[in-house]
């Protein structure tokens, strides 16, 4: 999984925030171990995963004390078994102490959505559609939980609210209606696709005729999907992007799939998150 620029500041920045949060000035508990100890430390899946976060404990660690050696096992987007030991950690006995929670949340946070991400595009394997990310993300994290969400399977929605166009319900109602807000957002930002989310065919059909590049179905039924995509197809050349969202689970989502819609975006990845059990055991050297 490749590493932008942009990506590596949030990185620094997120773990920057998380030391300064459980750190503070100092961490009084390790003052009890001698300064001069070292020790040999591995962490522990407890249940099968799908690896992600590597990044972020390797940050933990550096930016404690740059002696400190991390050599991992596992990369992100590996499938990992229960009981497997994702990496050895030897160094300082004080940082590796004093990093060990930080490093812990980042990987069972950020494993738990790469594994919950992995669940849905293999639920929906056979079908055209993409798994799509949303903006309902831990605070602070969206970086790190949409990195997970890609190194699962899956796609990324927009990052924020600055970098794509998506119009729902109450921007319609206070623009003036659905071709109203079309246009207005054509005429300000030309160089930006338009998505816009309705809630009925009849919506769609507006959207469509308006020029929405991309339709947000929202909470439509099986049947009412199918025949959105029919609509799309017959009337659009090319046909416009269809998105499902709104009630989508695993029982559901292959069936979501089968209409044909182009994408399915599932907030449960980034909200709905089980962390993922994990331990880190100590050998003093």
């Amino acid at each position: 999984m490749g590493i932008t620029d942009e990506l590596t500041a949030a990185i620094i920045g997120d773990v920057s925030k998380i030391l300064a949060e459980d750190v503070g000035n100092g961490d009084v508990t390790t003052e009890i171990v001698d300064e001069s100890a070292t020790a040999k430390a591995s962490i522990v899946a407890r249940e099968p995963m799908t690896m992600a976060g590597l990044p972020w404990v390797n940050e933990v660690f550096a930016q404690l004390d740059s002696r400190i050696v991390v050599e991992w096992m596992f990369n992100d987007g590996d499938h990992v078994h229960a009981d497997a030991e994702l990496c050895i950690i030897q160094g300082p006995a004080r940082a590796i102490l004093t990093g060990e929670r930080s490093a812990l949340n980042f990987v069972q946070l950020l494993s738990a959505t790469a594994t919950l991400t992995s669940r849905y595009v293999k639920a929906i394997e056979g079908t055209s559609a993409q798994i799509l990310d949303t903006r309902k993300t831990i605070p602070g994290l969206r970086h790190a939980q949409k990195y997970a969400v890609r190194v699962g399977g899956g796609s990324n929605h927009r990052s924020g609210l600055y970098d794509a166009i998506l119009i729902k319900e109450n921007h319609i109602f206070s623009a003036g209606g659905i071709e109203a807000v079309v246009q207005t957002a054509r005429r300000r930002h030309p160089e930006l696709p338009v998505e816009i989310e309705v809630e009925t065919i009849g919506e769609m059909r507006e959207a469509l005729a308006a020029g929405a590049d991309r339709v947000l179905l929202d909470n439509f039924k099986i049947e009412d999907l199918r025949r959105a995509v029919e609509i799309n197809q017959r009337t659009c050349q090319p046909p416009a992007n269809l998105e499902a969202s709104g009630g989508i689970t695993l029982d559901n989502i292959f069936k979501i799939a089968e209409t044909g819609v182009d994408y399915i975006s599932v907030g449960a990845l980034t909200k709905h998150i089980n962390a993922i059990d994990l331990s880190m055991r100590f050998g003093y050297e």
